[in-house]
């Protein structure tokens, strides 16, 4: 038979597994939310350090391994804004580079004119020579086609001075006459300073040098040219001072209005030049009127054709070739002495006609 205190023992043998499951339960659960509220804090400690979660660190890992954007001369304008006054300010939502300080520790900039990439394209540089102003090459040739003129003006009217007085004084006449070494001693002083006029640049650009040795060499063209006049009658002389007028004036309105370009010929009127020379020691040897007529005529014409091509270097523009504006002394004497040549030639044709 059981007694009652082995049916309590037993029902206590019973109870006992379950009342120790729930404890164990109880425990665990216990130990769970500890777990759980431990790592809270640590999560919540971690934040306030300043520990920024794994994927995120993942993010900028990679974000510092992309290779660094191409170099870009007009920085910083790939940033939106940029030259409102937000410089170095970083997208919306783009991380700074690293080493960079960020949007809030940004170093304070200097606003530069003209950075970025503007809406047009920026004004071109330019010295305000392009509209025509006293500094235009149209400008510019013109005085120097008036300051030609009025030097090649002077220098005819003092030769035409120093004509008269060979032909109207008696006693000049006479003694040019008489002394035979005058002429020769006057051309040969003219082509010295012809030579160096020619091959001497810093002088004839230098003032007032250059103006000196244009006012000899003119006076002493005058004087040779004096000393030839003197064997012709006054009224030949009249006639080639008036014929060799008639043709400069003629030539220089053709090199005006012509759209012939003589500029690119100087080589074949240079061989023409020496033909004429040859020719010339040819008629001196044959002494004929006729040969001396033809040449005189030749003569004329080749020295139109370098009239023509002077004036045309002097005006420029559209032709080929043209003269430096600073070499007004050097225009100026090319002038002159294809003036004086025709004026030769003519005073010779017409003494040999009459």
């Amino acid at each position: 038979m059981t007694t009652s205190t082995d049916r309590e023992h037993t029902a206590f043998k019973g109870a006992q597994p379950t009342a120790v499951t729930s404890a164990t339960v109880g425990l665990v659960t216990d130990s769970t939310s500890y777990e759980a509220e431990a790592a809270a804090t640590t999560s919540s400690k971690t934040k306030q350090r300043g520990v920024r979660p794994k994927g995120l660190l993942r993010e900028m890992n990679n974000m510092n391994r992309e290779p660094p954007p191409p170099y870009n001369p007009y920085y910083p304008p790939q940033y939106p804004n940029a030259t409102q006054g937000n410089f170095g300010q970083p997208i919306a939502g783009m991380m700074p580079p690293a080493g960079q300080p960020t949007a809030g520790m940004m170093p304070p900039t200097v606003e530069h004119v003209n950075m970025g990439i503007p809406d047009s394209a920026p004004p071109e540089y330019s010295l305000g020579f392009e509209d025509e102003n006293c500094f235009s090459d149209a400008t510019i040739r013109r005085g120097f086609i008036r300051k030609v003129y009025l030097t090649l003006m002077v220098q005819l009217l003092i030769t035409v001075g120093i004509i008269c007085a060979f032909l109207y004084w008696e006693t000049l006449n006479d003694w040019v006459k008489d002394t035979y070494w005058f002429t020769y001693t006057m051309m040969c002083a003219t082509f010295v300073l012809i030579f160096v006029l020619i091959c001497c640049p810093d002088i004839r650009r230098k003032v007032p040098l250059n103006f000196i040795f244009l006012a000899l060499f003119t006076i002493i063209e005058g004087l040779l040219l004096g000393s030839v006049v003197v064997y012709y009658s006054a009224e030949a002389v009249l006639w080639a001072v008036g014929a060799t007028a008639l043709v400069s004036l003629a030539l220089s309105l053709f090199s005006l209005q012509s759209k012939w370009d003589f500029t690119g010929l100087s080589g074949s009127v240079w061989v023409l030049c020496w033909t004429l020379f040859s020719f010339g020691l040819l008629c001196a040897i044959l002494r004929s009127q006729y040969l001396y007529i033809f040449y005189a005529s030749l003569g004329t014409l080749i020295f139109s054709m370098y009239l023509v091509m002077d004036t045309q270097l002097i005006l420029g523009g559209k032709h080929k070739y043209s003269i430096n504006p600073e070499e007004y002394i050097f225009a100026a004497l090319n002038l002159y002495l294809d003036i004086v040549t025709i004026f030769l030639l003519l005073l010779q044709l017409i003494g040999l006609c009459r």
